[in-house]
């Protein structure tokens, strides 16, 4: 059972770079799935989460409007489609699982963690 989280990297300000959360062992179709990130020095904070059911979507407002989350249960994997990057969403980001948490997005509701995958955004 794994979370595999890719896709992050050195991205300059104003970048566009996709993180994908591919899942082995397990299908990510019956869970609720989430991106977080953990900037140096800070706590990790929700950055986007949806739903297992009916697909519905948060975003923390610091992300809305430029940051999209899908995903593809065929290629059992989550998508962050991240436009618009600024230097302050520089972080470790990290996807994680849940089979409570719909598409709320507190860190405390999900429970399966993949590694994170980081993201620098040079101004």
């Amino acid at each position: 059972v794994q979370l595999q989280a890719s896709g992050g990297g050195l991205v300059q300000a104003g970048g566009s770079p996709r993180l994908s959360c591919a899942a082995s062992g397990f299908a990510l179709d019956y869970y609720a799935i989430g991106w977080f990130r953990q900037a140096p020095g800070k706590g990790r904070e929700g950055v986007s989460c949806i739903s297992s059911s009916d697909g519905s979507t948060y975003y923390a407002d610091s992300v809305k409007g430029r940051f999209t989350i899908s995903r593809d249960n065929a290629k059992n994997t989550v998508y962050l489609q991240m436009n618009s990057l600024k230097a302050e969403d520089t972080a470790v980001y990290y996807c994680a699982t849940s089979r409570m948490a719909g598409s709320s997005c507190p860190p405390i509701a999900y429970d399966y963690w993949g590694q994170g995958t980081l993201v620098t955004v040079s101004s």
